[in-house]
Formats: structure tokens, sequence, C-alpha cells
């Protein structure tokens, strides 16, 4: 577990294309192949993950379960905790049938108490690499509601860059010339479709 840093960048289609051009040409490699990413999201009946995101609030988590290229034979069950120290992610495989088991009955969480599925969130992901650092360019963000499965697509893409804790702000204003803003892909699902309230 390391804590980390990230900043992220909310950029038209036009414009992501624009700077990935730019940091090509100040260097920027591929890291990865392009994977597509899906992530079911939970949280409780009262939404408090939601509105701890929202808010702000320490400590607070995302709970998901994640998997790439439409292959669920590897599922991933992670948690996205923010604390006062910082930011870390746990990461640990779970079976199909677990996840079909928490899908249709939930699970206990030690912040929220019983969670339930809440959205999916899939999206294109591009990996690169400047300067030593990872950036990714997120783009075909789409939006499902788990309880209606109604689905949006999000205009916006981002970039996001993510460096070590103990990195210099400056350093990061210097590899992205760009104004950082928050983009929540959780959040944004959530207001897509209403559920804030």
């Amino acid at each position: 577990m390391s804590f980390r840093k990230e900043r992220k960048f909310r950029l038209s289609h036009y414009d992501a294309q624009a700077l990935k051009s730019e940091l090509f040409g100040r260097g920027m490699k591929p890291l990865y192949p392009d994977r597509l990413i899906t992530s079911q999201y939970f949280d409780a009946r009262d939404d408090k993950a939601f509105h701890d995101s929202e808010e702000g609030s320490l400590p607070r988590k995302k709970i998901r379960t994640r998997w790439y290229n439409q292959d669920r034979s590897k599922l991933a069950w992670e948690e996205k905790v923010s604390s006062i120290e910082g930011r870390f992610k746990t990461s640990r495989p779970i079976r199909l049938d677990d996840f079909a088991r928490i899908c249709r009955e939930g699970y206990m969480d030690n912040l929220y108490g019983h969670v339930m599925p809440s959205v999916v969130i899939s999206y294109r992901r591009a990996y690169f690499m400047l300067d030593g650092h990872r950036i990714t360019f997120d783009s075909e963000i789409f939006y499902q509601d788990s309880r209606s499965l109604r689905e949006v697509k999000d205009f916006e893409e981002v970039v996001e860059i993510k460096v070590p804790y103990e990195t210099d702000d400056d350093l990061l204003a210097d590899l992205i010339p760009t104004p950082a803003s928050r983009f929540s892909k959780y959040a944004r699902a959530y207001l897509s479709f209403d559920l804030s309230v």
C-alpha cells in the first residue's frame, strides 16, 4: 500500500487530442495497450459513499468490482480509500460466483454497512509515460444505473497523472500545463441519473 497524488484534467475530445499531441512532442510514450475498463460500484441505501465523496469527508472510500476488456474471468474487488494521510487503493481477486452473490445480496462494509450495486462505469483508457510519470487518457465514458439499467454517455474526457505523494506540485504543473479540475466519474454517474437525492 503506497500513498499517491492524483491530478485530473477535464477536457473536450478535441482538447484531449491536442494535449496528447503536445505531450507526444515532449517525449510521452505509450506504456500499455488501451483497455476497456468496467467497474460495478457499491453504496449504502442512503448513498453515504457518494455523499462523502461530494462533501470531501475523511475517511471515505469507493467500493467496486473491476474487470477489463469484457473479461469477467479476472474480477478484482477494490477499495479506494481517502484518509487524512492520503489516498490508497487495495485490490484482491474475487470469483465470479462471489461477485454475483454480492450483487444479489449485498456486502457488509466496515465503514458504510450494507452496500448494494449502485452504478456501472465503463470507459476506454490509454496509458502513457512522460518523464517517469504515468499519464492516462479516459474516453468513451458510459454510466449505467444499476437499479433501472438506464445508460448515458459522458461527452467529456479526463486526463489523469499519478505521482508519489511527496512529488512537488510545481513539477505536476510543469508536466501538464493545464489547470487541474475535479472529475469524478462516480459522482458524474450519480448526477446523470439524479441518484443524489
